[in-house]
């Protein structure tokens, strides 16, 4: 796939609730994920596919998506594209609901992603 196919099929799946099969469609084995702050006491970085499966399935068990909003993607030739997403979301054990806006970087070789890096809004 190209920069162009991969960065729209993750935008597609992300507004269709495909991340997960996307995960093994579109990343490499060994991509590394990085956020902007520590996740759930991990660390900001993961390691691995497997890695970001567990990376979303604490994700998926601690929060409570109330919707997603997608912008982009906006590609930067040869090997990047960024997203930006919006999220309204609840922490399930606290209730406190958020909304939340990220700017995702992606990083592509070989027609997979390779790297995908969060930034949070001040």
């Amino acid at each position: 796939m190209t920069l162009e196919e991969i960065a729209r099929e993750l935008v597609a799946g992300c507004r269709e609730g495909r991340e997960r099969a996307n995960l093994d469609r579109l990343y490499a084995a060994e991509a590394v994920s990085v956020e902007g702050a520590d996740m759930g006491g991990q660390g900001a970085a993961t390691e691995g596919l497997a890695g970001i499966h567990g990376k979303h399935d604490w994700w998926e068990s601690t929060h409570i998506t109330h919707g997603v909003e997608v912008e982009g993607p906006f590609t930067h030739a040869p090997d990047r594209f960024a997203v930006i997403f919006g999220m309204d979301v609840e922490n399930r054990e606290t209730a406190q609901r958020m909304k939340m806006r990220e700017v995702a970087v992606y990083t592509v070789a070989d027609g997979r992603i390779v790297r995908e890096e969060f930034y949070y809004g001040a």
